[in-house]
């Protein structure tokens, strides 16, 4: 395994991995060397008037793939910032907080300029952005945060403020056509925040004064007020504000939502206006529902990052975002075993690859380029031959929760393997059982075996009982097949599927000759009696 730097850069000009494919837009843009302010600007956003959620995660964890394999192509510097648009009025006081009473005195006040109603921070802007920063130090993102309202009232937005006042016809032609007809009445990029009420106003507005740098909005009594656009005393409508972010700060890649491709044009017109180049971007496709349905914060129908980190490690979560970004994938706990075995498999794999391959797996981009030093041990390879979806049937057949249970098996099966020599798997027991407990344990249904079905059974019993005690899943696994053959099941899928109904309760499941193995031929032949005995 190389670890040649001019050696990766080499492969990586080809790889065909996404990222890649992604990171070399991006150095194309560049030219191939340093931009003027230093380094190559790779930008997340967050609205922080709620709690972040998997798109939060799913956004920063696709972007910084997106780093890394930039980083392997070039020596350029490059910076990672996540930008809260902390500066945005509050537009509906949100359920889950306390005080709630309270926060409606300050409705469309800017989140940084309301109290914390949890009473521990400056502002509840600053409470929601303390939130995402320890969520995403938690997963171990390298980022810098930033916060609109620093920016805007700083004054570090003043010069793009005034080349958007400079450019304002421009803004209004591109704005204008994509909103009806009431709206286009009283739209002005600019919202001043109110003198007296300090209240985001979205006003008409009546004058412009390029050489004062101010604008002149009229109130609801008639009266006409003078603000500058500078200074923490205006903020953009958020399109204009996205394309003004990008100029300001010279963003070179950012990703979005399908939902925001039309945003994405109108930014990027309204950069251009301003005499810069917008990003490179990537849309991503939205998640769904196990109905096919588009994922809702308020519809309740989706996937908090902390629900699936209780029954997974984060790496099959990031495994689920890397695959395929330009697809629409459901979203829902189903999916949970199969990424956290794809993640194994994956990662497992790593250390034996040759350079070109590793940089297509997708764990490489999961760990940087990395090799967790826990697979690097011999004991994963107790990890590598129990699939995750193993050890939920055999907390299942055993009707545990206790993962010494499972140890029990599991050492007899891969001797020498226990909690401190594998912590991979033990962490994985341990995610297995909880997956178990809630999801499997609930919907677990025995069905009686049919009379052909029982005849079938009572040959497989016979066929376990020649074997010797010590026999591997593939010579278990023959035999299972040859049982289903004999007993004239035209698709062996049936034959299958029905030894998950009626031994384990369940419509799907392990490779047969593999669990036995696991569970042990004595106690498999007795869940094939106990199953006989259920039928009779």
């Amino acid at each position: 395994m190389s670890t040649d730097r001019a050696a990766i850069s080499d492969l990586a000009t080809n790889a065909r991995a996404w990222p890649f494919e992604e990171a070399r837009k991006v150095l194309k843009r560049v030219g191939n060397k340093t931009p003027d302010k230093g380094y190559v600007l790779f930008e997340t956003g967050y609205g922080p008037s709620g709690l972040p959620h998997i798109g939060t995660f799913g956004e920063v964890v696709r972007t910084s793939m997106v780093r890394h394999a930039f980083e392997c192509l070039s020596d350029i510097p490059t910076r990672l910032f996540c930008f809260s648009d902390d500066m945005d009025g509050l537009r509906k006081v949100p359920d889950n907080i306390p005080n709630r009473s309270m926060m409606t005195e300050y409705l469309g006040k800017p989140l940084t300029r309301i109290p914390d109603p949890f009473g521990d921070h400056e502002s509840f802007g600053h409470h929601n952005n303390a939130r995402l920063q320890q969520f995403l130090d938690n997963v171990g993102f390298d980022y810098e945060f930033q916060s609109s309202s620093d920016w805007y009232n700083s004054g570090r937005f003043d010069k793009a403020l005034l080349k958007i006042l400079e450019v304002y016809d421009q803004v209004m032609a591109i704005m204008l056509p994509s909103m009806g007809a009431e709206r286009q009445q009283t739209y002005s990029p600019f919202l001043p925040i109110c003198p007296k009420t300090g209240q985001v106003l979205y006003v008409p507005v009546v004058e412009r004064n390029l050489d004062a740098g101010t604008i002149v909005y009229q109130e609801e009594d008639g009266s006409k007020t003078e603000v500058p656009v500078t200074g923490g005393h205006c903020k953009l409508q958020w399109k204009p504000d996205w394309g003004m972010r990008w100029y300001a700060l010279g963003v070179d890649y950012e990703m979005s939502g399908k939902d925001l491709i039309d945003s994405v044009k109108l930014a990027s017109r309204i950069t251009k206006a301003m005499g810069a180049r917008p990003p490179e971007t990537l849309t991503y496709e939205l998640f769904l529902d196990e109905a096919g349905e588009k994922i809702s914060k308020s519809k309740g129908n989706g996937l908090s990052v902390e629900e699936w980190l209780s029954y997974a490690p984060q790496e099959s979560l990031s495994l689920f975002m890397y695959q395929k970004p330009k697809a629409a994938k459901r979203l829902y706990f189903d999916v949970i075993p199969r990424m956290v075995d794809d993640y194994v498999s994956h990662v497992s794999r790593l250390p034996e690859e040759s350079d070109d391959k590793r940089l297509e797996n997708p764990a490489w981009h999961i760990h940087a380029g990395q090799t967790p030093n826990a697979f690097n041990d011999p004991s994963v390879s107790a990890t590598r031959q129990l699939s995750f979806n193993m050890l939920l049937n055999l907390a299942s057949v055993c009707n545990t929760e206790d993962p010494a249970v499972l140890w029990g098996f599991i050492s007899r099966y891969a001797p020498g393997a226990d909690a401190q020599s594998a912590p991979v798997l033990d962490s994985l027991i341990g995610y297995a059982l909880a997956y178990y407990r809630d999801f499997v344990k609930p919907a677990k249904h025995y069905r009686p075996a049919s009379e052909a079905e029982q005849a079938a059974l009572e040959d497989l019993l016979g066929e376990l009982a020649a074997l010797p005690a010590d026999s591997d899943g593939e010579a278990i696994q023959n035999r299972v097949y040859e049982v289903g053959k004999r007993h004239d099941y035209e698709n062996l899928r049936d034959w299958f599927k029905a030894l998950y109904e009626i031994l384990l309760g369940q419509s799907q499941g392990p490779r047969i000759g593999s669990f036995f193995a696991l569970y042990g031929l004595e106690e498999s032949k007795k869940l094939i009696t106990d199953a006989l005995s259920r039928s009779q």
